[in-house]
Parts: C-alpha cells; structure tokens; sequence
C-alpha cells in the first residue's frame, strides 16, 4: 500500500464542492420545514425549493415547470421511460421503444421490464467508436413507435451522441425524445431547445453535488403518466417530501459547473490527453475504447490485451489509484461490459478493459504518477497470464500505436 492517493473515477461520483455543502447545510437545521407547509418555515423551504428550480430551468433553457427533483438519474430515467410507455398504452397509442445497446442500465432494465408487458423494443446498433447513427434511428420508426431514448454521452467509454441531429429526426417523427445526460453535465452545453429533447436525465453527484438527488426535464405537453403517488408535490407528478437540502445542493453544483464549463473542459482535457498519449507510448497492446475527439473531456477507456480488468484494478488500489472496469453499477460483475461487446470488442479484449475518469483536483503530477505505476502492473499481470500463452495480439500482431476501432 501507498501514502499516495489518485482518484480517477469521477464518472462514478464525484466528492461534494464545499460550496455546495455551504448552500446545503441551513437546510439541515435552522432551515428545515416541510416546503408544503404554509407557516412561515415551510415557506421558506418552498421558496428555497422554488429558487433551485429556477436555477436548474435557466441553466437548461427550460421553463422551472418542467424540471422536477427525483433521487437521481435512475430514477430519472425509469419515470421518462416508463410514464411515456404506459400513457402511450393507456391511450392505445403505440408500443414501440427505440433505444441503443450502449445505454446505462436504468435505461436498459427500464425497457427490459417493459418487454414483459408487451413493449416491443428496437436497439439501433453503434459503430466500433459508439457513436449511433441519425439515419438509423429514423429507419426504426415505426407507426407505433412512442418513445426514442439515447443517452447524450456513454458512461464507459465517453463517446458523445449527434443528440441533436437525433432529435431533429424525432420532432419530424412526432416521437417523444429522452436523453440521459447524466455524464455530460458539467462538461456538455445542456440548452434543451438546442438539443432538441422532450425529456432530460441528470444526477448531482456527477457534477461535484450530493448523493441521491437528481432531476427530470419534462418539455411541457409531452404525453407521460407520473410513477410515484401519493401527494401533490412536484406539482403532482412526483410525490413525496422533498428533499430541499439536497435540491439546493444540485441547483448549486449545476451552477458551479456551468459558470466554469470552458475551464473545466479545458482543464479535464489536458489531462485526458497526457494519460492517453502516455499509455499508448509506453504499454503494448493497448487499445482506446471510443472516438478520439469527439469523447467526454474527462474520459479514458482502454483495453488491455492477456489481463483481466478486476485484476488492474485491485493492483492500482494497492498504488493509491481508484479506477474502474466499466460503469459503477456493474463493476462488481465478471460479465464483459455490454457497451464494448455492442463495439464489436472481442470479449478476451473486453475483459481487460480500465475506464479512468479524471476531475477538478486532478494534476499533472497525478497522472505521471499513474503513468509511472500503471505500466508495471500490467507487465507483472501479463507474466503471470495463462491468457498470453498461444495468442496473437487483437489485430494479428498490430503494433500498440494501432489502437483505434475506425473501419
């Protein structure tokens, strides 16, 4: 074990900005009343909650009526997902689902339960980077069709969706357009209007706010049944106290992060760049999963070829390095990830597989330290491999350089 500590895992979550703990904290204690009280501290509380509301609609170009709070973006997710598929049952107007194979699994398992009903569900493929193509999505539609929903970018390997051109097709479609953005805030513009969506997923612990809160964009007018009953807050669609601390605590960090967005890309992008240029120069046989330019400014996937994922990451533990083997709520199984066998990666590939995610406190310092460790772990990993006995590099012997999935 080592004194030193590299935190890349940012896509999983992200430390609270002090700041933001800041906001939070008077709604703990001397601010705590119920925001559907009508006494004095209860009005208070709504007003905090009516404020963060208004932050979170002007960031994204929409009206405060249509962001509602949830847990975060799996519950975000389910609630688009689900409500449009069952009001579209209710009014007997379709059952056709449009997604990707690449998607989070809220998304995935969200439309995976609605196969059991009856949904039927078409999962436009991506191409060896991931990217969806437009074209494709349109081609799927059908007369039935009620629902698209594509991330805006992956969480695993970064690549960035054409959200707007998808869009563009689904306003000419007449279908209902969700997007989980839960990795592109604080690094990706979020202008609804702009990206031409219906429905928005985020999560404030990805962008340096808390835990267990996030918020849904619903445009007005898009036909969706509300999941959670039991009150009127949310004005009726979700019910439940909310939560004002932690609302105030996205509507702070959302803030934050879009009043720093150039400087966080930049910032992110440097690093980014380093830790790739120095992988592909000093360890063999690795390659980059997803595009090169048009990926995540804070992300790095690679796979490593005669290793296991599980055991990189454990020795990188060892180092004072925290990473991951795909995203975090699957980092715990032995199953290839699904986004890379979805990009053709050949699944002893996809085994050996390290998604770094850089962030705000991140230094050059950390990734030359990373630089200096990581290769040796894989050499001593390789030398023990009974996976290198008899096999050729993925590409028949290409040299580490040739790394690229591009036709």
């Amino acid at each position: 074990m080592t004194d030193r500590s590299v935190y890349l895992d940012h896509a999983a979550t992200t430390a609270v900005d002090p700041r933001v703990v800041d906001a939070m904290l008077p709604y703990f204690t001397e601010k705590y009343g119920n925001p559907s009280s009508i006494y004095s501290l209860g009005r208070e509380a709504h007003r905090a909650l009516e404020q963060s509301r208004e932050q979170v609609a002007a960031i994204l170009g929409a009206d405060k009526r249509e962001i509602i709070f949830t847990s975060g973006g799996t519950e975000s997710d389910n609630t688009a997902i689900k409500g449009v598929a069952w009001w579209n049952r209710l009014k007997s107007k379709g059952n056709h689902i449009i997604t990707t194979p690449i998607e989070h699994h809220a998304v995935l398992h969200s439309v995976e339960y609605l196969q059991r009903f009856g949904f039927e569900v078409t999962y436009v493929p991506v191409d060896r980077d991931g990217v969806v193509d437009p074209g494709d999505v349109e081609k799927a539609i059908r007369p039935d069709t009620c629902l698209i929903s594509i991330m805006y970018a992956n969480n695993e390997v970064g690549t960035i969706e054409p959200i707007a051109e998808i869009g563009e097709v689904a306003i000419r479609r007449h279908v209902p357009f969700h997007t989980d953005a839960v990795q592109a805030a604080g690094y990706l513009p979020l202008d609804v209007n702009k990206l031409n969506v219906d429905m928005m997923s985020l999560s404030a612990h990805k962008f340096y706010g808390p835990k267990g809160v996030g918020i849904l964009y619903v445009r007005r007018g898009t036909p969706i049944l509300y999941q959670q009953s039991g009150g009127a807050q949310e004005g009726k669609r979700r019910a439940g106290t909310e939560n004002v601390a932690a609302a105030v605590g996205l509507a702070t960090a959302l803030t934050i992060s879009h009043d720093n967005l150039e400087a966080e890309v930049q910032h992110a992008s440097r690093l980014r760049d380093r830790l790739i240029a120095g992988i592909e120069e000093r360890i063999e046989h690795a390659h980059l999963n997803g595009p090169r330019t048009n990926r995540l400014p804070n992300n790095v996937n690679f796979c490593f070829e005669f290793v296991e994922g599980e055991s990189m990451l454990l020795n990188l533990d060892m180092a004072g390095i925290a990473a991951s083997s795909g995203s975090a709520c699957t980092s715990a199984s032995l199953e290839p990830s699904h986004v890379l066998k979805a990009m053709q990666v050949p699944i002893e590939i996809a085994h050996g597989s390290l998604r770094m995610s850089v962030g705000r406190e991140n230094t050059e310092e950390d990734i030359d330290y990373v630089l200096n460790t990581l290769p040796g772990i894989v050499l001593r990993l390789r030398e023990m491999s009974p996976l290198r006995a008899g096999q050729e590099s993925w590409g028949s012997g290409d040299s580490h350089t040739e790394h690229t999935h591009q036709e």
